[in-house]
């Protein structure tokens, strides 16, 4: 049965009696004498409620179980420990648990710990100092601060264990204050850090805003080095686009668009490449392929483009609301206009498509002295890079935003000029690709 709490009125009339010697609202404390006398009248063969009612203690007021309890507790200690096992010792023990005996090992531990204390302080506190009549060592007075940091450096140094406690006491400092100076510094790093954190994400929103394209962690760096002169460690910028929640798109993958265009047709022409999409010089190996853009109300548009698979760049494309012959034809066409350092022996690799399967876009691939080669059939990872560059491409511009083609072919056109120019990437020697392709020129 839970025992129910006294009140003040009732506190105050059980102080009244000589046999308590104090009263709260969650029990009673009697005197050692109540205690000797209940023994006494108890080994007459009185019942523990007749020599609490004879004390002029209320049973009701006081709690049967009370009564009960404390009768029976005092029973037990008097066989156990005789009468004197019933003095309250409280008052002498406050129930703290005495300082152990040391161990020897424990003994000298602490004796080398305060040696070790004593001799950073002695050669802490031996400061030259020169006087016009000789130079003498002056000894100053270490404040509290000094001290913290003196015990702090001892046990980092010597690699103590449990010692602060000890070591303060030594130096005359509390324990305490010694994890509050501490707790404090911490704060004040955290603040600091805090701040030098704001102005890293400054100069890194530059860069994930440069030319309007959001960035992922290592575009970020790759930005920050060629367009800012700014080298950060790559974990740093990520910590930071965690820290505050700077987000970069990412693209899913969508295997059956790709499917559905890769088994309309019959190959034609032979897997020539063997996806050997790095042979070490610029302008060997083309990709081409096809791309739709849907944009506002659902509108859709295409894009094709051709791509030097050694240096990533972009060498000739085309937009157009029609997905006809046309469309290939146009990219080829721009590339043999733009573009006259294509490599001797070069050849265009493609899926198995309708436009590259067409005689009129093979006679023009010969004519311009290059070789034919197409993806085996429903197989996109022959093509990887090509559709690699369509899913960045996807990622990082605002087709959907557009309204028009004309606004289509205008984001398509500054993305271009972006990726071929400004676009550092990873594999490239953190080069952006017509960078690249110079740099290659210049080896070469």
């Amino acid at each position: 049965m839970t025992k129910r709490f006294l009140s003040k009125a009732e506190q105050k009339q059980l102080a009244r009696n000589p046999y308590v010697a104090s009263v709260s609202e969650k029990g009673i404390t009697y005197t050692d004498e109540f205690k000797r006398h209940f023994i006494a009248e108890n080994e007459k063969g009185k019942g523990t409620r007749e020599i609490f009612e004879t004390a002029g203690l209320d049973i009701e007021l006081i709690g049967l179980d009370r009564v009960i309890s404390s009768g029976k507790r005092w029973r037990n200690t008097y066989r156990e420990k005789g009468i004197n096992g019933l003095v309250d010792t409280r008052k002498e023990n406050p129930g703290r648990p005495s300082e152990r005996e040391l161990s020897l090992e424990e003994k000298y531990a602490r004796l080398e710990a305060k040696n070790r204390l004593l001799q950073a302080e002695n050669e802490l506190l031996k400061k030259p100092r020169s006087t016009r009549k000789a130079d003498v060592e002056e000894k100053i007075e270490l404040v509290t601060e000094q001290k913290f940091l003196l015990i702090y450096q001892t046990i980092k140094k010597y690699k103590l264990k449990q010692m602060v406690k000890y070591l303060c006491k030594v130096v005359g400092v509390s324990r305490s204050g010694y994890y509050n100076y501490f707790a404090e510094k911490a704060n004040q790093n955290r603040v600091a850090r805090d701040q030098g954190d704001e102005e890293v994400k400054a100069i890194i929103l530059k860069a994930f805003h440069f030319r309007h394209r959001k960035k992922g962690a290592r575009q970020i760096k790759m930005t920050l080095e060629n367009q800012y002169g700014i080298t950060y460690n790559l974990k740093r910028i990520r910590r930071i686009m965690k820290k505050f929640d700077i987000v970069c798109p990412f693209r899913k993958a969508n295997p059956y668009s790709r499917m559905a265009k890769a088994t309309k047709e019959h190959r034609t022409c032979p897997n020539l490449l063997q996806r050997q999409f790095k042979q070490g010089v610029a302008g060997k190996v083309l990709l081409t392929d096809i791309t739709y853009l849907t944009y506002k109300q659902g509108k859709r548009a295409y894009l094709s483009t051709i791509k030097d698979a050694e240096t990533n760049e972009i060498l000739a494309y085309e937009v157009s609301d029609k997905i006809t012959l046309d469309i290939a034809l146009n990219t080829l066409h721009k590339l043999k206009r733009n573009h006259t350092f294509i490599a001797e022996g070069a050849l265009i690799h493609s899926d198995q498509g309708f436009h590259y399967t067409n005689p009129r876009f093979q006679k023009l691939v010969k004519k311009m002295g290059l070789s034919q080669s197409m993806s085996r059939r429903g197989n996109c990872w022959d093509n990887a890079p090509q559709e690699s560059f369509f899913g960045h491409f996807k990622d990082e511009t605002g087709i959907k935003n557009c309204e028009t083609l004309e606004e289509v072919k205008q984001e398509v056109k500054s993305y271009m000029t972006y990726y071929n120019h400004y676009r550092g990437q990873w594999n490239l020697k953190k080069m952006p690709p017509a960078k690249y392709r110079q740099h290659l020129l210049q080896i070469a």
